[in-house]
């Protein structure tokens, strides 16, 4: 089987060294520096460009490569539903208070709001609460 071309974000070049330790990637999701790969797999392997994609969003965010909204966009999932998954594959530890939010999505969604902010793509504050008791 031969997959598509998958895009994802450009971290850094191939020949290069990884961070000695973990860091925080400055994130700018609308207009992201992307890279085309092309990956040859055999035929019988039961895997879909979509699954592939996930896995290998995944995997970036496991080793620190992906903040979790980077990784959330390359599969084209919302944030907390991408929190879920990695919940639910025991990759992250939910709070152990239910009425807690996860830390991971509380930094996720400061980044997300920072980001807004600076493309100026701000709603009105009449606008702010539609929706909340849907």
């Amino acid at each position: 089987m031969k997959s598509t071309a998958t895009k994802l974000p450009n971290q850094r070049n191939s020949n290069e060294h990884p961070p000695q330790k973990p860091r925080t990637p400055f994130i700018k999701l609308s207009g992201l520096k992307t890279m085309q790969i092309t990956i040859d797999l055999p035929d019988n392997l039961a895997l879909t460009e979509s699954d592939l994609r996930r896995e290998v969003a995944i995997a970036l965010f496991q080793q620190n490569i992906l903040l979790i909204e980077q990784a959330a966009h390359v599969i084209a999932m919302d944030v907390d539903d991408f929190y879920q998954l990695l919940v639910d594959r025991g990759i992250l530890t939910p709070p152990s208070d239910p009425d807690d939010d996860p830390k991971e999505l509380i930094f996720a969604h400061l980044r997300l709001s920072l980001q807004q902010v600076k493309e100026s793509n701000l709603k009105p504050i009449s606008e702010l609460w539609d929706g909340i008791d849907d």
